[in-house]
Formats: C-alpha cells, sequence, structure tokens
C-alpha cells in the first residue's frame, strides 16, 4: 500500500496562507488537475455538491507543493475559528545544515532565511541561542500565528 504524505494546516485565509508558504518554502501554488481552471471547477466535475464549498473555495489554489516532488502537499484548509492556543505539531524550516557545520555559518543561514519570511508576512517569536549547546534557531509565527522553526 502506498501512502502519499500531505500537511493540512486550517486557517481564515487560505489565498494568504498560500502565497506566505509558497514563498517560505520554495514551494509553488498547485494547479488544478486534468486541465480544470480552477479547482472548483475540478470540484464540480468530480461530483462535489456545490454547497458543500463555501464561497470562493477552490476559486485560487489552496495548497502548494514541491516544484521537484520531494517534499509533502500542504493544503489550507478553510476554518471559521480562529487559532487559539499554540500547535500541537509545527514546520521546522532546517536550512543550517545540522551540527556538522559551523555554528558562525548556520546562525548566517537561518538569519538569511528568517529575514526573508519576515519580509514575507512572519512574525519573529522568540531566538533559541544557545552557544554553549552549539545551537541556533529561531521560532516565528506565520501570517495566521501558526508557530514554526527555522533552524
Amino acid at each position: 500500500m502506498e501512502i502519499a504524505l500531505q500537511v493540512t494546516i486550517d486557517c481564515a485565509d487560505p489565498r494568504r496562507m498560500v502565497a506566505f508558504w509558497a514563498e517560505a518554502l520554495g514551494y509553488v501554488p498547485e494547479p488544478p488537475p486534468g486541465g480544470h481552471r480552477t479547482w472548483r471547477d475540478f470540484w464540480a466535475a468530480t461530483g462535489v455538491p456545490a454547497e458543500e464549498l463555501p464561497e470562493g473555495a477552490g476559486d485560487t489554489p489552496e495548497s502548494v507543493v514541491d516544484p521537484t516532488g520531494r517534499g509533502p502537499r500542504i493544503w489550507f484548509q478553510q476554518v471559521p475559528e480562529p487559532k487559539v492556543t499554540k500547535n500541537r505539531v509545527h514546520l521546522d524550516l532546517k536550512v543550517g545544515g545540522g551540527r556538522t557545520v559551523d555554528l558562525k555559518l548556520r546562525t548566517e543561514r537561518v538569519d538569511a532565511v528568517v529575514d526573508r519570511v519576515v519580509r514575507a508576512g512572519a512574525t519573529i517569536l522568540r531566538t533559541m541561542d544557545e552557544p554553549a549547546m552549539d545551537y541556533y534557531a529561531m521560532v516565528l509565527g506565520d501570517p495566521e500565528g501558526n508557530e514554526f522553526c527555522v533552524v
């Protein structure tokens, strides 16, 4: 049995999240399959009843994919309630290279990605700077407050 991994993130505004996470991960908005103009058109063609689709659902991509095909698909599922507590699961953007890479270089790599994702709409929540432990990472919030780390 084959298993495909999809990460699903609840959110209020899938369009905003697609734009942010495509930039943060180097992913691309997922085009609708089968030559359909929109995801909404695809869903209608596969028999999804219109009453199951909120207004605007599928008019623009609600998922991002890794253009290399290696990483998981990430779907941003629109939900009515806001985020109110800390995530129980979060994404780590592993850019430093691990502990075989000099801490100064890892710090520069992390900071470069943090600068880029902050310009795209992230908020820095805290720095995990522990030179005695040879460790450096940043905890950030995406545009809707979901925590993620740049390590």
